[in-house]
């Protein structure tokens, strides 16, 4: 057996991820599926033959020391990010397929607000959600969007570099940590002395990059960044209290000015089973949420998304209601993924 035929299997079925593990068949991730490749299990000769194919001599160095390894490989068809890690003391790998090129607004029908956001000079916009959600791709096409439509430059600062970037109308620098920087936390110190009008900052891990990410979109910067977190109001929670209490209120205080977006997404399987709907909740900064983040009073925010529909907003139950509506994704569906379980299930009963 061949990666690379593996790989070809993968593009073939656009399966989403594959999966290398000892005593476990290869398997593809099909619309949240796994499909299994054969009957016999790997075997640790195996896994180290096959990852030979795609890793570098000094990425396997590394990877043996460090006992983990992020890193990407691209052929005629797809990129990959590929991820080497050990179980039960033996190799594992994940490789999820990235398209190129990155996908447009359009494609991924995504909402006008999210392209408005696109457009501003400044401020911080997250896109949030659990791991596998599509936050890279919703990254992707917004950048495509601005590369696109504005003359500016952009800088990427990523673990690893996913979808590449053709410039167009702008000026595109795509970074990878552990190749053109040891850290986003590096990076980001760095990063203003490069003279950007656009920073997309991969993801936000630590009390360092948050900070530096805040402070990049109060000086006048248009920040794009994601977390793992499920909406808007734990988004807000998890940046503040990332910090010390001493430092809590100066933070609620920045973001409060500097945020202008929260994009949550999920995505759900088809009610058709033909592939994954994405359910949306939006949340714009208004004069009003931004009193609500200075004061601490976090939980009210959910009531102003609901509120909010002239701005733009949508919460996550009316959009699962919504592609329910539309026979995109079944009512039993939607139901696993409620934010709130009886408030959708509320607004299902008056579809019926």
């Amino acid at each position: 057996m061949y990666l690379k035929t593996l790989l070809s299997d993968l593009n073939k079925s656009r399966a989403s991820d594959l999966l290398l593990a000892v005593g476990n068949p290869p398997a593809l991730r099909i619309n949240t599926f796994l499909q299994k490749q054969r009957e016999e299990p790997l075997t640790e000769e195996e896994i180290s033959e096959l990852i030979k194919e795609i890793i570098s001599k000094e990425d396997l160095v590394v990877f043996k020391k460090e006992k983990e390894l992020d890193t990407s490989y691209e052929d005629m068809h797809s990129r990959y990010r590929v991820n080497l890690h050990y179980q039960k003391g033996t190799i594992a790998a994940t490789i999820r397929r990235v398209p190129n090129p990155p996908p447009s607004f359009n494609e991924l029908n995504l909402p006008q607000k999210i392209k408005d956001l696109t457009q501003l000079e400044r401020g911080l916009v997250l896109v949030t959600g659990p791991t596998g959600c599509g936050k890279s791709t919703t990254q992707a096409a917004m950048i495509d969007h601005i590369n696109a439509t504005r003359s500016c430059h952009i800088i990427t600062i990523e673990d690893p570099i996913e979808y590449m970037h053709t410039p167009k109308l702008s000026v595109v620098e795509q970074r990878e940590v552990g190749i053109d920087t040891k850290s986003f936390g590096e990076a980001l110190k760095r990063v203003l002395r490069q003279i950007p009008d656009v920073i997309l900052v991969g993801e936000m891990r630590d009390l360092e990059s948050i900070q530096m990410a805040v402070t990049a979109a109060e000086t006048g910067h248009l920040v794009i960044s994601t977390l793992h977190t499920q909406d808007a109001v734990q988004s807000v929670d998890r940046m503040i209290d990332v910090f010390p209490p001493y430092q809590q209120l100066q933070i609620r205080s920045m973001l409060s000015l500097c945020l202008e977006g929260i994009i949550s997404q999920q995505l759900i399987p088809k009610a058709d089973n033909s592939g994954l709907a994405m359910a949306l909740e939006i949340m714009i900064a208004t004069t009003a949420i931004r009193n609500i983040i200075r004061k601490g009073s976090t939980q009210d925010i959910y009531s102003m998304v609901d509120l909010g529909t002239q701005y733009g907003m949508i919460s996550m139950d009316v959009s699962l209601r919504d592609l329910v509506k539309k026979k995109r994704v079944t009512k039993d569906t939607a139901m696993v993924y409620a934010a709130n379980y009886e408030r959708l299930e509320k607004m299902l009963r008056e579809l019926a």
